[in-house]
């Protein structure tokens, strides 16, 4: 069969829509695709036994490092008034963290979706099988336990809910609906003639976290974030609390007016690449290029709408359960990974331009064997040396003003 015919018949084959509601853009290459399911549904499958075996019986899974210390319960309060702050669920002070302090990374144990049972699954154990793949049927559940989301939905009851009832702000509400029609305009199910359409889900959680966090209310990014996890869980109240162990502790500051979280770890990259990938390091500055033109996209979308979902969605299996580093060694590898063709460059439009081309292709699309690669290209990432950076990158930053 010629490539043309083969590239038809594929086509013909693979759906219009993904299983997330995205429609295929024009260019896609279906032959590719096809290719590389065929051997990635086997792999789902595998994952999908060893995890319904993992699960089965067990009504706990651990929580991670991302998760927080056990909080008070914000259910007595009243719904917030206009002007009044609403405390986070775990505050966040002093620099930039990772992870919790480490009489916090205990193994401590998360209430999941199934209910009560015998059993709590061991984080190492967790931590392995999330590496190698979340099948969708247990994303949601995973992701609740080990971010700490479903502890705080627990602790909580109503909350959420309370927060919708809660007073005017035409300002955020203002900011958050002139982003609706932006969101996925490629998605069949955020858009108005939906059934149901997610867009007012999409409203209402980013409402609810607004007036949760006033410190942050909302920022762009945020909403294709919100989305994801929308499409994920498909009930309003877990996403809202997923949001909040991202904006709230996985990634602190990322959001804030300011965005120092941000602007430090895109410092951050840049002293990795330094160091790891020296040549690379030396083009952009030769060529001018500041890091937040070419990778502020990467961490502020979290890779949304920039790498393919199933890749995106297991980065976020990780991002859930490991933290921030996640973030660092996905984009260490994709730089690396295409180190050759970004030195070819030019100029300063011929950088940007290749930072862009790197994340599209076969090797973003083949995310099984991506996610081996962020583990093992990077080389050793310590977490005592990303905080180091981060304070001194920090530092640097507010000396600048």
């Amino acid at each position: 069969m010629e490539p043309a015919e083969r590239a038809q018949a594929a086509r013909d084959r693979v759906p219009r829509l993904d299983p997330y509601g995205f429609e295929r853009p024009e260019d896609f290459d279906y032959a590719a695709y096809e290719e590389f399911f065929s051997t990635y549904l086997v792999i789902l499958t595998r994952r999908a036994i060893k995890w319904s075996k993992l699960l089965k019986g067990s009504s706990r899974v651990q929580t991670s490092m991302t998760a927080p210390p056990p909080s008070p319960s914000l259910d007595s309060m009243p719904p917030p008034e206009a002007g009044m702050r609403v405390p986070p669920v775990t505050p966040h002070t002093g620099p930039h963290p990772s992870y919790p302090p480490a009489d916090l990374r205990s193994m401590r144990a998360v209430e999941s979706q199934a209910g009560d049972g015998a059993g709590t699954l061991p984080q190492d154990t967790v931590k392995r099988y999330i590496r190698k793949g979340v099948p969708l049927e247990h994303r949601a559940r995973v992701w609740m336990g080990v971010s700490g989301a479903q502890a705080q939905m627990d602790r909580n009851p109503g909350y959420y809910h309370r927060l919708l009832q809660g007073e005017r702000n035409d300002s955020l509400e203002e900011a958050i609906r002139t982003d609706m029609n932006r969101t996925f305009p490629d998605n069949v199910n955020f858009r108005r003639g939906a059934d149901p359409c997610l867009q007012k889900t999409l409203y209402n959680v980013l409402l609810a976290h607004g007036r949760h966090n006033q410190g942050v209310g909302y920022c762009q990014g945020m909403n294709f974030i919100a989305g994801y996890l929308i499409l994920i869980t498909k009930n309003e109240e877990e996403s809202f609390w997923l949001l909040d162990a991202l904006v709230g502790r996985i990634l602190p500051d990322y959001y804030s007016p300011a965005m120092l979280g941000l602007k430090t770890d895109q410092e951050v990259l840049g002293e990795l690449v330094r160091t790891k990938l020296p040549a690379v390091a030396a083009l952009m500055d030769g060529h001018g290029v500041l890091w937040t033109l070419v990778v502020s996209r990467w961490f502020i979308c979290l890779f949304v709408d920039i790498l393919p979902v199933e890749t995106v969605l297991r980065i976020w299996d990780c991002l859930f359960n490991e933290g921030s580093k996640i973030i660092f060694r996905v984009a260490l590898t994709l730089i690396k990974q295409h180190q050759a063709f970004i030195l070819e460059a030019t100029s300063f439009a011929d950088v940007c331009e290749k930072f862009k081309e790197i994340t599209r292709g076969r090797f973003v699309t083949e995310c099984h064997t991506f996610m081996q690669k962020i583990f093992s290209e990077p080389g050793s990432l310590p977490m005592t040396t990303i905080t180091r950076l981060r304070e001194r990158c920090r530092a640097k930053l507010l000396a600048q003003g």
